[in-house]
């Protein structure tokens, strides 16, 4: 018996022994293995510079002056907030439902780690906020099945948050993650969700929605607040739920909250979403030359994408979603005409082309057609990729009611599109050169060339204008001065023409003696023709070039009528000095530039020069506000566009200029007030389609309606300040500009004078 008792104690001192022997080389066992992993052994650990900065592909920020985000430039939708422009009540749903102790572990739960381990996980995971961090930014998941690599995976998520705890506080983690999480719908971190979810930023969330976002975290796809209402309610009123549980929440608000159904304000951002898409699109290809130009201290260049840069740009949010409205208010109108006017006409909506150049035309766009440009990467032949064109498939279309489901075939969409009239639309302070609105078409989706920054057409009578100023600047005219409106031929190898000039008036008529105010007030060709005489055509090259113009132009005495391609930016930039006295100022677009951090890294400085002096300026102002008191630009007193009437009636003093090019192709207005400069043009993709009458495709039908839309719609918006002054006249102003003007005004209701029909160059 004795033997027994003490071979029993003998073996009971070997399990424990065993049990110790064991225990302390499976403890070195697992120290060796945690060793191991935060060495890298079993895979690339973030180092010390990582944690400090982790790579988190950080949206660019597009700001407008009054300080509204327009835009991003992203991989991922996210742009960072700091905690304290984070709610309390998020918070306090986050820690509630998803890390209880959050604010008492060091980055692992121990209580939460042995529920799960004993319950091998059916009540739950034990991953702490700061464990799940680490997780979405350094090493994530790859879904295996196999034991061991999932027991690896967390190991190195443990000790990635136990590395994190050390170094950033709790409440930088608490923003880390908000910041990481994807919602789904592209809306990366909570700054995105809050505005795509609720249209609001993440401060100014209330307490039911702050619980539907920390709802979605257990599965964002799932608990889709926008696809699955009825579940994400369930998911909200569980967190509404644990925050009462964690007293802090009240049981009454609770009730109340619990009651409610989810309100969304649901938008889904992309690029082709929003105001200002022409710009967005233009400042891209600006900051891709900038970037090459500004390159990081350390050498390497910025990734607009990834970086989180805040670009602060010269566009007022107002003003260019007023440009917009009244791009659209207009152009809507104008082409129900144009689908008017062209129906049964053949070869529409080309104008005077043979079935041979029509089908050039369409042919020519087939083949700039991403549908050609894939079939020929597939080797299909061209007539392979010809026949598919005219076969019949559904697609989405634009329309001025909205995107239209529809069945044609390629061929005819081609066709449809053709008949659109587009538009470039840009404003900018004449002092700055702050660029405040920029349209560049009608729809950024539907037709990406840009027609304010890209796109030069012929400008027509907003030309003549930089002939006077020539004249003014260097015969010592003024707008008071007269000359006959007769009959003119220049001759043959005079300014180096081969055959000799003889430039008409459209309507046939001459007017005798009349001042420079007049000829240029009823755009009377011939005077324009007589002072380009004058002073010579390199003259006003000259002239236009120290304007900003960059456009080549021919220094031939035809220009003095518009036949000249420039852009609306050029033209803008160029015809605001006048209302700068005299002073150009190139066109900015961006202020200033702050790294993620919100470093200054850039800072733009206008560019200046000294073009004409300020008697000059104002002559040349006087002689452009004749246009908007008694000619073509008149329509801006009453509201008319010719076929029909605006609520515009702007009375205060306007300089501006309307053109209209060879057969009706372009129709431009430019207008100025005191601190204002805005230009638009408009006519179609191709030159061949246009209006078959003047008197819808001239400037004054085409063109001027929108200016007069956006400034009335600018005016009535007495936050944006605008002039409604009379332009600063000189001191000393030796220039005369007030001139006699007979009692009995020409009707300014006239169809314009067409700038460059049936003339020879």
């Amino acid at each position: 018996m004795a033997t027994a008792k003490k071979n029993n104690k003998e073996n009971f001192s070997d399990y424990i022994k065993k049990f110790w022997i064991l225990f302390t080389y499976g403890s070195i066992a697992l120290v060796a293995f945690f060793l191991l992993a935060s060495w890298g052994f079993f895979g690339e650990m973030p180092s010390f510079d990582e944690l400090e900065n982790p790579n988190s592909n950080i949206a660019s920020e597009i700001i407008s002056s009054d300080g509204k985000t327009i835009g991003k430039f992203a991989i991922q939708n996210r742009i960072p907030v700091k905690f304290k422009d984070l709610p309390e009540d998020l918070v306090n749903a986050l820690v509630s439902t998803e890390d209880e102790r959050f604010y008492e572990h060091s980055g692992i739960d121990p209580k939460g780690t042995m529920r799960a381990v004993l319950s091998l996980g059916s009540n739950g995971g034990a991953s702490t906020i700061t464990q799940q961090l680490a997780k979405n930014l350094f090493h994530g998941s790859d879904g295996s099945k196999n034991i061991i690599v999932r027991i690896v995976q967390k190991v190195k998520e443990w000790i990635i948050a136990v590395r994190l705890e050390r170094q950033y506080t709790k409440q930088e983690i608490i923003a880390m993650y908000l910041n990481q999480v994807d919602f789904v719908n592209n809306a990366i971190g909570i700054s995105s969700a809050a505005k795509i979810y609720f249209n609001k930023k993440p401060k100014e969330l209330a307490t039911e929605e702050s619980a539907v976002l920390v709802g979605m975290l257990t599965n964002p796809s799932r608990f889709n607040p926008n696809r699955f209402k009825e579940r994400a309610t369930e998911r909200r009123n569980i967190v509404l739920g644990q925050m009462v549980r964690n007293k802090t929440l009240s049981e009454a608000k609770y009730k109340t909250l619990k009651a409610s159904p989810i309100k969304l304000d649901f938008k889904l951002e992309n690029h082709n979403d929003g105001i200002a898409t022409y710009f967005r699109e233009y400042l891209r290809d600006y900051l891709k030359k900038w970037t090459k130009e500004n390159p990081k201290p350390d050498g390497t260049t910025y990734d607009i994408h990834k970086d989180g840069l805040k670009i602060f740009t010269t566009i007022d949010s107002k003003m260019q979603k007023y440009a917009e409205e009244a791009v659209a208010q207009h152009l809507k109108n104008l082409q129900a005409k144009f689908f008017e006017e062209a129906k049964d006409k053949k070869n529409a909506p080309f104008v005077n082309l043979t079935d041979d150049e029509t089908n050039g035309i369409i042919k020519r766009a087939m083949k700039n057609s991403e549908r050609w440009r894939i079939m020929k990467n597939d080797d299909k032949t061209e007539d392979e990729i010809l026949k598919s064109f005219d076969v019949k498939t559904k697609m989405k279309i634009f329309t001025w009611n909205g995107e239209r489901d529809t069945i044609m075939t390629p061929k005819d969409s081609i066709i449809y599109y053709k008949h659109f009239l587009q538009t470039g639309f840009m404003a900018m302070e004449p002092q700055t050169g702050y660029v405040k609105a920029w349209v560049g078409g009608i729809d950024q989706k539907y037709f990406q060339y840009d027609h304010v920054g890209q796109g030069a057409r012929q400008v027509g009578s907003t030309f003549k204008p930089f002939v006077y100023a020539t004249a003014i600047d260097q015969l010592g005219m003024s707008p008071c001065d007269s000359i006959y409106d007769s009959p003119f031929t220049m001759p043959k190898g005079k300014w180096g023409i081969t055959e000799s000039w003889s430039p008409r008036n459209s309507d046939g008529k001459y007017r005798g003696l009349i001042n420079l105010k007049t000829a240029l007030e009823k755009s009377v060709n011939t005077i324009s023709a007589k002072l380009m005489d004058r002073v010579g055509p390199e003259a006003v090259v000259n002239m236009v070039q120290r304007l900003g113009v960059s456009s080549e132009i021919p220094a031939r005495p035809a220009i003095a009528l518009g036949a000249v391609e420039i852009t609306v930016e050029e033209m803008v930039a160029a015809l605001s000095t006048f209302a700068n006295e005299g002073q150009y100022v190139k066109p900015q677009i961006i202020t200033r530039i702050e790294d993620k951090n919100g470093v200054v890294i850039f800072e733009s400085m206008p560019e200046t020069k000294d073009v004409v002096n300020k008697e000059v300026a104002y002559a040349v102002i006087k002689l452009m506000t004749g246009v908007t008191d008694g000619g073509t630009g008149a329509r801006l007193r009453r509201g008319s566009a010719g076929f029909m009437s605006y609520n515009y009636s702007l009375q205060n003093e306007i300089a501006g200029k309307t053109g209209t090019s060879q057969n009706n192709s372009d129709g431009w207005f430019m207008g100025m007030v005191p601190n204002l400069a805005a230009g638009v043009w408009v006519g179609n993709e191709d030159r061949s389609a246009h209006f078959r009458r003047t008197y819808y495709g001239q400037g004054a039908t085409m063109a001027l309606p929108i200016w007069g839309i956006f400034m009335d719609k600018c005016y009535k918006d007495k936050s944006l300040n605008l002039s409604q002054e009379k332009f600063p006249k000189p001191a000393a102003m030796s220039i005369k500009v007030d001139c006699w003007t007979p009692k009995k005004v020409i009707d300014s209701t006239e169809t314009e004078i067409p700038d460059i029909d049936e003339l020879e160059f």
